[in-house]
């Protein structure tokens, strides 16, 4: 929290102590690194069991752990003997970790500040965590007003497993294979001015994972991701997709939840709701899907454009123009992720791909990802070009360092999964994103570490001839052990101390905030 300044008579010396102060408070504030990313990511924490260990929380049969807890383990430097090789005996197999949120500069990588979100809940009594190898988790997103960055995550602690697939304590799914304890979601808003936050805690998503939120105001969310993981109830569709979370005013208490619409495709209606991208643009609520062997991935429009949804029922449709194909009769179709709006009428949204090998070689049979630019033209979206630069299909190596020194992991960029962005002044956009990765070595590639990854791109620009030559930089790459998942090019609010300055001086004129989609 800042310091509260009492001016009398306020002098040049008083001032630039007040900035200094304020400096030293930009240590702290997420939101005062104005030319910064904010990048959420979590780090692996060893839960401790051994190799033949019963693996707890499992279903009858899942058998015994094939690997120890350590991330890598044994003698191989390509860390191909490791704790996600339990995926193989254990398909809820995942381990919670902290929520960590960064700045990055946008220009060179460098980490300007780091704010251990698990730990700030933990001062305030309340447990906030992720859990580390679910890759379509810990998106970011500014909130509408501006003030705030939120989040989703698990009421629960650290180094606990398998509480991505767990019920929530009040909707317990009938046949989850998944038997550990029922854990709440949580929602997460941290203010950008004070590091400040509030917590709901929500019964969605029992049995699978929420992924993005959207504060909108008044205590209100706004949700996306899966519900489900065994024999399905009324209760697990309804807690399911798109929902409008509202809390209780309680910072950690229980909130109140409702799926605001769904949207039924022709090979499979409950599924169908499995979201992942979350944004609002001109007042217009969109979603996306990507994921899953039935259903539609594509991009969403939830509810009339202009007016976002308040109550249950708002319409769910495909934009106009996008993937309409069934899954199962398209199954090397798009694999939508992050969506931003550079305007009205020009949109970009993250393709992860596959995830397969397949996605390459000499006769690729699956669809990398990349960036796919698309302009709307009388009520309809055309796809101008998909950005993929060198960076789509290229391998790296991450050493490991400490605990993890003398192992390496060697992958490949698949395509991007969560996207944010900026408009620059000559009329450039600039486009940041974190990585996929194609299935590696580890027995689950969303413990991959991943990468940071800028693009320029014309705005104006409808060609791909044009946008041939565009590339992307690379700012920064997760450490062994560690992966990226949310990017966001916030505001900057006004700090606190210096609204004081400026109402002791009498108010010396009026700072605004520039907004931008996110």
């Amino acid at each position: 929290m800042g310091k509260v300044f009492r001016c009398g008579a306020v002098g040049a010396v008083a001032v630039a102590g007040v900035l200094a102060s304020l400096s030293a408070q930009a240590q702290q504030a997420l939101g005062n690194f104005s030319n910064d990313l904010i990048v959420s990511s979590s780090t692996y924490t060893d839960p401790g069991f051994a190799v033949g260990a019963t693996l707890p929380n499992s279903a009858p049969g899942d058998g015994a752990a094939t690997a120890s807890s350590a991330f890598c383990s044994g003698s191989a430097s390509n860390c191909s003997s490791n704790v996600w090789n339990n995926d193989l005996t254990d398909a809820n197999f995942g381990i919670t970790g902290d929520i960590i949120l960064q700045n990055v500069n946008s220009t060179t990588g460098a980490v300007d500040n780091t704010v251990n979100v698990t730990q700030v809940a933990a001062a305030a009594g309340i447990s906030l965590v992720t859990s580390f190898s679910s890759k379509s988790e810990l998106a970011i997103n500014t909130s509408l007003n501006g003030t705030s960055l939120t989040f989703m995550g698990y009421n629960s602690t650290v180094g606990q497993l398998d509480i991505s697939n767990s019920n929530t304590p009040g909707s317990i799914e009938p046949g989850n294979t998944d038997t550990a304890a029922a854990t709440y979601r949580a929602i997460g808003g941290l203010n950008l001015s004070t590091n400040a936050l509030t917590v709901t805690t929500t019964n969605a998503y029992n049995g699978n994972n929420g992924r993005a939120a959207i504060g909108i105001g008044n205590g209100q969310y706004y949700t996306v991701g899966n519900a489900g993981n065994g024999n399905g109830s009324p209760q697990t569709t309804a807690n399911t997709g798109v929902q409008l979370v509202t809390s209780a005013g309680v910072n950690g208490a229980l909130g109140t939840n409702a799926e605001l619409g769904s949207f039924s495709a022709p090979d499979n209606s409950p599924k169908d709701n499995n979201y992942r991208g979350l944004t609002v643009a001109d007042n217009t609520l969109y979603i996306s899907k990507g994921s899953g062997s039935k259903g539609i991935d594509t991009v969403y429009q939830v509810g009339a454009s202009g007016t976002l949804p308040s109550t249950s029922g708002a319409a769910i449709a495909i934009l106009p123009g996008l993937n309409s194909t069934p899954n199962s009769s398209n199954p090397d179709g798009p694999h939508p992720f992050g969506i931003w709006f550079a305007n009205s009428t020009t949109m970009y949204v993250a393709d992860e791909g596959s995830g397969l090998s397949t996605d390459f070689g000499s006769s690729p049979t699956t669809q990398a990802g990349g960036i796919d630019k698309y302009t709307l033209s009388n009520g309809v979206w055309s796809l101008d070009y998909e950005l993929k630069g060198t960076l789509i299909g290229s391998s790296y190596t991450v050493q490991g360092t400490g605990a993890l020194a003398g192992y390496s992991l060697s992958t490949t960029t698949d395509g991007l999964r969560n996207l944010t962005g900026r408009v620059n002044a000559d009329g450039s956009v600039t486009l940041y994103a974190v990585t996929s990765t194609e299935g590696s070595v580890l027995g689950d590639s969303g413990a991959d570490p991943n990468q940071i990854v800028a693009i320029n791109d014309t705005l104006a620009n409808t060609s791909a001839s044009a946008a041939a030559g565009e590339n992307f930089s690379v700012l920064d790459t997760a450490a062994l052990g560690q992966v990226y998942r949310g990017v966001d090019v916030a505001p900057v609010p006004l700090p606190s101390a210096l609204w004081l300055l400026l109402a002791g001086l009498g108010g010396l004129g009026v700072i605004s905030r520039r907004r931008h989609s996110a």
